[in-house]
């Protein structure tokens, strides 16, 4: 990876626009000389909104609102990783049911909008207990490595 950054907040929505801010931030510090466009920005940008909202609204619901989420960026020549770590109870996103057009379902739409806004969309438990959103867009044009 060429560039890392990484930010702890607290489980808290107020807290989304210090996150996206820092994204933007990121973006306008490593992503520009790279050659990515606005779209792809603005994507990654609207799936780490939706990641960091799932995290407090769903996987932390019940827990303090200092409880921490960790977020990762990390950035290579071919693609951008975001990791959104969160403390709650794991889920398993194969149960998800697609929701048909012209339905409605309850919950599981940030799911599937994720997966769209991505190349890639991994949820896994570590070890010690955290769950990680792993969010992969790959850069326009370049050679992808799915694994």
């Amino acid at each position: 990876m060429l560039e890392q950054d990484h930010i702890t907040v607290h489980s808290e929505l107020k807290f989304l626009n210090d996150v996206q801010k820092w994204f933007k931030e990121f973006c306008l510090r490593h992503l520009a000389q790279l050659s990515w466009s606005e779209s792809q920005l603005y994507r990654l940008n609207l799936a780490l909104a939706e990641g960091f909202t799932n995290a407090v609204r769903h996987a932390h619901h019940f827990l303090p609102p200092e409880t921490a989420i960790d977020i990762d960026l990390a950035l290579s020549v071919e693609r951008l990783e975001i990791r959104i770590w969160d403390q709650g109870k794991p889920f398993n996103p194969d149960a998800l049911e697609e929701p048909k057009p012209g339905t409605l379902q309850e919950g599981g739409y940030g799911w599937f909008l994720l997966r769209r806004l991505a190349d890639q969309v991994i949820y896994e438990r570590d070890p010690n207990g955290r769950n990680c959103l792993l969010i992969i867009k790959y850069k326009i044009g370049a050679d992808r490595v799915m694994g």
